[in-house]
């Protein structure tokens, strides 16, 4: 086979999924905190696509999904960038400095993780679950299985599958935009003395995302409801009285006020503690395994094979040190827009740029080396943004002594731009290593799928910030000014990292319900490590705070797509055909999140074109009850089908004629 790999084609396609995938990824991040990897269902498309061209190769296929895997990481920048419009500095995103912060921060993501490669992937036992299971897809697409018509059978069914999941979860979007169907249902009721609630919306894209993160995350969720809704609440509202308002309001406002602070501090400490798990192991992975690159190193001159060719050290090297040229420069405007002097400035960036250079290293280690253990989707990013943003915000309350109170906003607003560029080098090194995983196995040239990513980031890099500005002013962010609908998206990560930087430098953090979130993460923490050694099924402490943070109606179609995939995944087990099943309700899985996406993106579009809150709505509010049970049906229906279909789909196409 010739080695046809880096071509023109490759990158076209790989950035027309790239946008399509960061801008599903952008709406969903900023829903539910959650986003989801684009390298599989992109490996899929472009076996679907580059099968009509006969010179197409798994190596150019690799590079398609190479690029589009921007797609699931450089859009995780939403859980830092959202803060700067939350603490009130920004209004929008300003295209330029918003595309420098992903572009230059997901360029030295590429470059810090190229010398960690060998040490993190060709010498390492590390699984990649990811990175495997995207090279098996590769393989599966050049008819590595039985018969070429097998696999020609599987790449039509893989792209049928992500095409019709979208258009129903488009579809079904579409119809609750026009209030004819019901987007949630739900209640309020007695605890005791108190007061508790359930609800649901009918989103098909959170069950998507509900069948990707797992059973594990999805009974952590259900852990973070119960805590939530059914023990703080309740507590905090025992003193109710009718007099303060209808029930539903009050235990609302209590939740928002109260409970999701507590959330915060769970959230915080859970992140922490998994980074803090990964230091031992990170450190013993990198000393043994660079230790036997010198050895080996020492005593091997043969040329070396191009599998093992990266970019050159040398040009890895200038191109991080040109990087800190423009990086000064954007962080020299940020402080001139805040009116900063330049004999204070200068200092300012000056440390900012040692910060990201330390902190941006030691994080595309860290990212690569948990990217490698548990996945780039389960990484736990939330918790390396606390901690680069604790840091940068520790390290400036030296500097408000020095400038004075009135500077506090502007320390603030730098402490998440800082963070905001190291938190771009954190998700490109976290999902880096995992493509470079996928290109060993399929033997492919890593500095060929390093120029594709940087590519890809370029690609996520130009699509983020204007889908960032529609959405703030369509819908608005937690915390933020509203947007033109009333319902603001959550933004979950950038809340709790903006409330963290403001808190440090203001002392404006709710404490003792930080602390009490505190004790609850260390709590769920001891439950989770005693289910690890009884070898049961793990509760991540992360997800337990999430459930606890966000609202219910966010997370419980997540819990109810973790049960419907796990079912699923358990019912494909009786057959013979379980890995062509399950790679499928993968592909169902991200269509349904990807089709809502994208129609939630142009319902923002439609939204700001017309300055109506519900521009499609066309049904008033009496219609309101009837709604909520058409919906409720429409939703059991859509999904009951949906999953009845693929796995008649996964069994014909599996099926021996296929072979």
């Amino acid at each position: 086979m010739n080695r046809v790999e880096l071509t023109i084609r490759s990158l076209i396609l790989g950035v027309l999924i790239t946008l399509v995938f960061t801008a599903a990824n952008v709406f969903l991040g900023l829903k539910v905190g959650l986003t989801f990897a684009s390298s599989i269902p992109a490996a899929v498309i472009s076996m679907a696509v580059l099968r009509m061209f006969r010179s197409s190769t798994i190596w150019e296929n690799n590079i398609v999904q190479t690029v589009a895997s921007a797609a699931g990481t450089l859009s995780s920048i939403i859980f830092v960038l959202p803060g700067l419009i939350m603490v009130g500095w920004w209004t929008g995103f300003p295209f330029w400095t918003s595309f420098s912060v992903c572009a230059i921060g997901g360029l030295l993501g590429v470059m810090y993780s190229i010398p960690l490669r060998r040490a993190l992937v060709t010498n390492s036992p590390l699984p990649y679950p990811e990175g495997v299971a995207a090279a098996e897809v590769l393989k599966v697409g050049v008819g590595s299985r039985e018969t070429a018509k097998e696999a020609a059978a599987e790449g039509k069914a893989g792209l049928a599958t992500v095409v019709v999941a979208s258009a129903v979860s488009a579809g079904l979007a579409l119809l609750t935009a026009t209030k004819v169907v019901a987007t949630e249902i739900g209640g309020f009721f007695r605890v005791g003395a108190g007061i508790g609630g359930a609800s649901t919306s009918f989103s098909l894209a959170l069950l998507g995302a509900g069948h990707l993160v797992g059973i594990s995350v999805g009974l952590g969720l259900l852990a973070g409801l119960i805590l939530a809704w059914g023990v703080l609440t309740p507590m905090l509202t025992s003193h109710y009285t009718p007099d303060m308002g209808a029930i539903g309001d009050y235990a609302t406002g209590i939740w928002r006020t109260k409970v999701r602070f507590i959330g915060a501090g769970a959230i915080g400490t859970a992140a922490i503690w998994t980074l803090g798990k990964l230091a031992v192991p990170l450190w013993t992975g990198l000393t043994s395994a660079l230790a036997a690159q010198r050895r080996r190193g020492e005593g091997n001159t043969e040329d070396i094979p191009i599998t093992e060719r990266d970019i050159p050290i040398g040009i890895v090297g200038l191109i991080s040190l040109l990087a800190m040229v423009p990086l000064a420069w954007l962080l020299w405007t940020f402080l001139q827009a805040g009116g900063m002097a330049t004999a204070q400035a200068i200092p300012l960036i000056v440390g900012a740029l040692v910060y990201i250079v330390i902190a941006g290293f030691f994080v595309a280690a860290v990212c690569g080396y948990m990217a490698g253990l548990i996945g780039s989707s389960n990484s736990p990013l939330s918790g390396v943004g606390i901690l680069a943003v604790l840091g940068a915000a520790l390290l400036l309350v030296m500097a408000r002594t020095t400038l004075g109170v009135e500077a506090g906003p502007v320390l603030v607003a730098f402490a998440l731009f800082t963070t905001a560029v190291v938190f771009a080098v954190a998700t490109i090194a976290n999902d880096n290593l995992q493509d470079l995983k996928t290109g060993q196995l399929v033997e492919a040239s890593p500095w060929k799928q390093q120029v594709a990513l940087i590519v890809g980031v370029a690609a996520g890099a130009m699509v983020i910030p204007p889908i960032l500005d529609l959405l703030n002013h369509a819908y608005g962010f937690v915390g933020g000014p509203p947007g033109i609908s009333g319902d603001p998206l959550p933004a979950p990560q950038a809340t709790l990292i903006s409330a963290l930087a403001k808190g440090v430098l203001t002392g404006d953090l709710e404490w003792p319900l930080i602390w009490i979130g505190i004790a609850i993460g260390v709590g769920i923490i001891i439950v989770d490590e005693v289910l690890g050694l009884l070898k049961l099924t793990r509760l991540p402490p992360l997800s337990v705070g999430i459930g606890i943070y966000l609202p219910m109606s966010t997370t419980a179609p997540v819990l109810i797509g973790a049960i419907l995939g796990w079912a699923y995944d358990k019912f494909i087990a009786r057959g013979p055909h379980e890995a062509v099943m399950k790679r499928l309700g993968v592909l169902l899985a991200s269509g349904l999140i990807v089709g809502e996406s994208l129609m939630g993106v142009l319902l923002a579009g439609i939204i700001v074109a017309t300055g109506k809150e519900s521009p499609l709505a066309l049904v008033q509010e009496a219609f309101e009850p009837t709604a909520i049970k058409l919906g409720a049906v429409v939703f059991a229906v859509l999904v009951l089908g949906l999953y009845a279909w693929v796995t008649n789909l996964g069994r014909r196409t599996a099926a021996p004629d296929n072979a």
